[in-house]
């Protein structure tokens, strides 16, 4: 398993700056702070979704030329 790439990191720092943006705005009582920091944490979820995809899908390319080598 490869080293988490940038898309993985990227969408680990926006959910969490979502989940800290939808508490604030809850304990805050502002709808719309929280509402965009529950669209940012989902954002970001997705983001490091594709993040692991890709990575995953490189490694497996990466194995598939090391068997080809052989």
């Amino acid at each position: 398993m490869g080293l988490p790439n940038e898309g993985e990191v990227r969408g680990k720092i926006n959910k969490v700056k979502g989940t800290v943006k939808e508490n604030i705005g809850h304990a805050v009582g502002n709808p719309d702070m929280e509402s965009d920091g529950a669209a940012e944490r989902r954002s970001g979820s997705i983001q490091e979704s594709v993040g692991k995809a890709g990575r995953k899908v490189g490694d497996a390319v990466k194995d598939l030329g090391k068997a080809i080598r052989k």
